[in-house]
C-alpha cells in the first residue's frame, strides 16, 4: 500500500503515511519548493535540519538546464542536488502554457475525432511562444528561443529520467480568466493526456511492449504487483465549476493513479475563493489515496485545506517572501483569532524594525531565532541586500512552514 491512512482527527484532518522509493513521509506535508534543484539560499543538510521530508523540483526548467541527460549520467536528481530524501516533480506544464497566458486560449477550437481522441489546431499563443497540437505543446525556450515539444510522453520520460519519486503528467492548466467553455477544453485534454501519460508510465517501469497496456480500461490493473517503483498522480483541474471538477475528477478515478493533485487553484488572483472545491476535492477523491493541493499557499491556508481532506502542499511563499524582507509567525494568543487566523506576516523592511532588538519570534527555535539574530540586524542586511539576510528570512519562514505542519499532525492547532 502506497498510501496509510492512520487516522482521521476531529477537525478532519487525515494522518498517515506516504511511501516512496526514498523514504516514508508522515502526512500532511510541505514541500519545499527547489525550481532548478535548489531551494533559494538553502541547502540540502539545511532542509533535512528543518525537518524537510520531501522538495519539489520542475521539470520544465531542469529540462532546459542542465538538462535531464546530464543529470541522468551523474546518477540522477538525488544524487546531482545532494538529497536522500523523496522528491517530487511537476510536469511543467504550468510554466509552458504561462509563456502564452496573455494571448487567446488556442484549446477554445478543439474538438473529438472519429477515434474519440482531442485534437487541436495548431494555434499560436503569446506571440508564437506556445502551440498546442494533438500531440502536445510546442513552445520557445525563454532561456535562449530554442523551440520545444512536451507531449504526455516526454514529460513522464524526463521525470524518470531524473530518477524522482513522484511524477504529475501534463496536465492543460487554464487561466484564472478563462471562461467555462475553455475550462471544459482544458479539462478534456487533461484527461486525454493523462491516459498517454499512464500508459506509457507503465510502459516504461513494467518494461513490458505497448500491447500490454494498450486498451486504457486495463490501466487500473497493472499497478498494484509493482514493487519501489515511483509514484504517478491524476491532476483534477475544472477551475471554479463543481460540475466540471466532478467529471474531470471521475475520469481521472478510473484510471486509478497512485495519487490525486488538486490544480489550477493559485494560478491568478481570480481563485482565491476557492474553498468550495477544495471541499467538494475532499469529499469526492479516493480516501486511500493521497491528496495534492498544488501551490497552495499560507499557513492559515494549508491550515484550512488540511480540514478539509488535502494532504500534500507546496509554495513558492516562504522563499518569496523572504526575499522581499517579509517573515511569517505564529500568533502567540490566538484565542481571539478566528481558527483560521493562525498565522501573521511581518515586513521586516519597515522602519519600525530598524531598532528592534528582539528575534522575530521568541517561541521559534529556527536558526535565525534559535540563536538569537535580531529583527534590527536581519533588517539590516535585507536593506543592504547582504545574502545573509535573505537566509535567515529564508530559514526562518521554512522552519514556520514545516513546523506548522507538526502542529496540524499532532492536532495541536
Amino acid at each position: 500500500m502506497v498510501y496509510n491512512l492512520i487516522k482521521k482527527l476531529k477537525n478532519g484532518v487525515r494522518v498517515g503515511e506516504l511511501t516512496t522509493p526514498h523514504g516514508t513521509i508522515k502526512t500532511p506535508f510541505f514541500m519545499p519548493v527547489a525550481t532548478q534543484g535548489s531551494v533559494k539560499s538553502v541547502s540540502s543538510e539545511d532542509l533535512k535540519n528543518l525537518g524537510a521530508q520531501i522538495v519539489l523540483s520542475n521539470t520544465y526548467h531542469l529540462y532546459l538546464r542542465p538538462g535531464e541527460q546530464l543529470i541522468k549520467k551523474i546518477g540522477g536528481l538525488h544524487s546531482f542536488m545532494n538529497w536522500d530524501g523523496p522528491i517530487l516533480t511537476d510536469s511543467g506544464g504550468y510554466q509552458v502554457f504561462s509563456l502564452g497566458k496573455n494571448s487567446q486560449d488556442a484549446s477554445d477550437n478543439s474538438q473529438k475525432n472519429s477515434n474519440n481522441k482531442i485534437s487541436i489546431p495548431k494555434r499560436s499563443m503569446g506571440k508564437s511562444l506556445v502551440k498546442i497540437t494533438d500531440e502536445g505543446v510546442e513552445f520557445t525556450s525563454h532561456l535562449d528561443g530554442s523551440k520545444h515539444m512536451f507531449t504526455p510522453e516526454k514529460v513522464i520520460q524526463i521525470q524518470l529520467d531524473l530518477g524522482v519519486d513522484i511524477l504529475m503528467p501534463l496536465d492543460f492548466c487554464p487561466s484564472g480568466k478563462a471562461t467555462k467553455n475553455e475550462i471544459k477544453r482544458a479539462c478534456e485534454i487533461t484527461i486525454e493526456w493523462a491516459k498517454r501519460s499512464k500508459i506509457y508510465f507503465l510502459e516504461r517501469v513494467t518494461s513490458h511492449q505497448s500491447s500490454v497496456v494498450s486498451n486504457t480500461e486495463d490501466l487500473g490493473l497493472k499497478t498494484e504487483n509493482l514493487q519501489e517503483r515511483p509514484l504517478l498522480h491524476g491532476i483534477v483541474q475544472g477551475g471554479l465549476y463543481p460540475d466540471l471538477r466532478t467529471w474531470c475528477a471521475e475520469e481521472l478515478i478510473k484510471l486509478d493513479f497512485d495519487g490525486y493533485s488538486v490544480g489550477g487553484l493559485a494560478v491568478d488572483l481570480e481563485t482565491r475563493d476557492m474553498w468550495d472545491v477544495v471541499k467538494q476535492m475532499g469529499e469526492m477523491l479516493p480516501e486511500d489515496k493521497q491528496r495534492y493541493l498544488m501551490g497552495v499557499g499560507t499557513p492559515d491556508d494549508i491550515l484550512m485545506a488540511t480540514k478539509l481532506g488535502m494532504d500534500m502542499f507546496d509554495c513558492v511563499l516562504p522563499t518569496r517572501m523572504a526575499r522581499h524582507g517579509s517573515v511569517y509567525r505564529r500568533i502567540v494568543s490566538s484565542s481571539q483569532f478566528s481558527v483560521s487566523n493562525q498565522y501573521e506576516s511581518v515586513n521586516l523592511l519597515n522602519s519600525k524594525y530598524r531598532t528592534d532588538g528582539g528575534v522575530i519570534d521568541q517561541k521559534c527555535a529556527c536558526p535565525a531565532c534559535g540563536r538569537g539574530y535580531s529583527r534590527a540586524y536581519i533588517s539590516h542586511l535585507l536593506r543592504s541586500n547582504e545574502i545573509l539576510g535573505l537566509r535567515l528570512a529564508t530559514l526562518h519562514n521554512l522552519h514556520t512552514y514545516l513546523h506548522a505542519m507538526q502542529f496540524i499532525r499532532e492536532d495541536k492547532i
